[in-house]
């Protein structure tokens, strides 16, 4: 039984018996005044010193003092295999009753199928909403949506408070830990919800999500997301078509943190119910983190039961006052969610998500440094998580150790210009802790530091213009021209391959086009021509 705390001011909460190395942290929490923190989150203009100079001093840049990396990461999966002797035990013992209700769930499945099937045949108009009778119809599969659920072992769940009328908030935005949270809200509210495309061609279940006069969307299209936007508030607006449902998140966590909130559901400015979704657990974390969809559901299969709780919270309005936007919308809901939930925010999104996938899927330890934060990373960048997945691309092919870790040797390899004093100017830029490596983060933030200065696309198009004789190409004798001042006497070889990566279509010379895309993709390999930069411009006359 555990010891009582003490109940004096003056003895210690922890026992003399205690041992920091018993337990490790799974968060280190550093608590900063507003200021401390609205500092930290904007790339400070310090100059950090260094033994080579500044490669980057032509365009008024000095490396930025960059926050530290969070130690939070919210889609990790704690429990991703069967580990002791009591949960080796309980899935033994559970195989025969998993393989019931494997059955069960393939049999409710195909009767909820059937039954959707059903209710779409003949339905021309999908624009509007879905009449009565069909609506009537999907009650079935709405029923089986339950017991597949009961299937996976949850055989009650917990609600806390109740959904209010369409009516009073037409729009429910709720955290997303499972696969589960949908097939649950499903079967509780039956509403419109925004998925992405891929969820379509998934068999029997893309079915099912069409009769929800589902709201598509390619999070990656600007024109994708602005009709997912119009379609929200067309639906929102109109109290014949079923509430819509969002997961702000945009993807699933282990629910220990809340990441960024995409704005789709704070847009179009209607009244907005919170649910949060709890899963406690002692032995199987049931999120849908650093796991395989087929492992997480035989865990789920082989439990006796699975908790799972759902609190429903107050409506949030939207405020009448000019001050509040989207952004402060999103915000304040996030802020609900994170209170009743009594977890962190973080600055992750989706795109992180893709970076950690990226990196496992190529089998590298400790995924999670692949991370970065990229909410922040977009917001004070303007670097879109398909950029940032082409640098990490190029970091991966550094080939960086076990820890995510890059030397000097591997960064001057993919650099194309071997082992020289420029290249280790430019990895001393980066290696802002001088710890004789980098990070993909550091390459990543370095990279997009550069990119975003005033002066780097000018930059770009004075050292092409440099040696255009007006032919509208540059050979590869012109290149080595340009940048023998800063690698002197570089080889053929070397020369050969940085004109390859410079003439990105491959047509054997490099157009302005070219040199301006290859650079955008490799912002650092513009201090190859600093020497032919000798200019300081104004930013009045950019």
């Amino acid at each position: 039984m555990a010891a009582e705390p003490p109940s004096d001011l003056d003895s210690p909460l922890l026992p003399q018996s205690y041992s920091a190395g018993e337990s490790e942290p799974e968060v280190i929490v550093v608590i900063t005044s507003d200021e401390e923190q609205q500092q930290q989150q904007k790339p400070s203009e310090n100059v950090i010193a260094s033994d080579y100079g500044n490669p980057f001093d032509f365009l008024a840049a000095s490396l930025p003092s960059l926050p530290p990396p969070t130690p939070a990461d919210p889609f990790r999966n704690h429990t991703p295999n069967i580990e002791g002797l009591y949960e080796w035990a309980k899935t033994i013992i559970c195989l025969p009753i998993a393989a019931v209700r494997l059955v069960m769930f393939g049999l409710c499945l195909a009767v909820g199928y059937v039954a959707t099937k059903v209710a779409l045949e003949g339905w021309k108009d999908r624009e509007s909403p879905m009449p009565r009778w069909r609506q009537g119809i999907m009650w079935i599969t709405r029923l089986c949506s339950r017991f597949i659920l009961f299937s996976f072992g949850y055989h009650w769940i917990r609600r806390i408070g109740k959904p209010v009328s369409r009516e009073i908030a037409p729009i429910v935005v709720s955290n997303h830990v499972s696969y589960i949270e949908p097939i649950f809200f499903f079967y509780e509210l039956f509403p419109t919800i925004v998925a992405s495309e891929s969820h379509d061609s998934i068999p029997f279940v893309g079915t099912i999500i069409r009769a929800m006069q589902v709201i598509y969307v390619n999070r990656f299209s600007p024109m994708s997301r602005k009709h997912a936007v119009n379609e929200i508030k067309r639906k929102a607006s109109c109290d014949e078509f079923p509430r819509v449902l969002l997961f702000p998140e945009g993807t699933t966590t282990n629910g220990r943190f809340l990441i960024s909130f995409q704005l789709g559901a704070f847009i179009p400015g209607f009244p907005i119910q919170p649910v949060v979704v709890r899963y406690p657990y002692i032995h199987f974390d049931q999120s849908w983190g650093h796991i395989s969809l087929v492992k997480l559901m035989f865990r789920m299969f082989t439990q006796f039961h699975n908790f799972m709780e759902v609190e429903y919270l107050p409506v949030i309005t939207p405020r009448k006052d000019k001050q509040e936007n989207a952004i402060h919308f999103a915000e304040r809901a996030s802020h609900v969610l994170a209170g009743a939930l009594n977890v962190l925010q973080t600055s992750h999104s989706y795109g992180d998500l893709m970076l950690l996938t990226k990196a496992a899927q190529l089998g590298l330890d400790n995924v999670a440094e692949y991370t970065v934060e990229m909410a922040w990373v977009e917001r004070s960048f303007n670097i879109s998580t398909s950029e940032a997945i082409d640098f990490l691309d190029k970091f991966l092919a550094m080939k960086p150790d076990s820890r995510g870790h890059v030397n000097i040797q591997g960064f001057s390899a993919v650099l194309r210009l071997g082992l020289c004093p420029f290249t280790e100017k430019i990895f001393t830029f980066l290696d802002v802790e001088k710890c004789g490596y980098i990070t993909f983060r550091q390459f990543l933030l370095g990279s997009a530091y550069v990119l975003k200065q005033p002066l780097f696309k000018q930059a770009c198009i004075a050292a092409y213009d440099k040696f255009d004789d007006g032919h509208g190409y540059m050979s590869m004798r012109q290149l080595g021209n340009l940048v023998q001042h800063a690698v002197p006497n570089l080889h053929h070889e070397k020369l050969s391959q940085l004109f390859k990566l410079f003439d990105v279509d491959d047509d054997g010379l490099i157009s302005r086009d070219d040199f301006m895309s290859c650079l955008r993709r490799n912002p650092l390999l513009i201090a190859l021509f600093a020497a032919h930069l000798n200019f300081h411009i104004s930013l009045e006359v950019l």
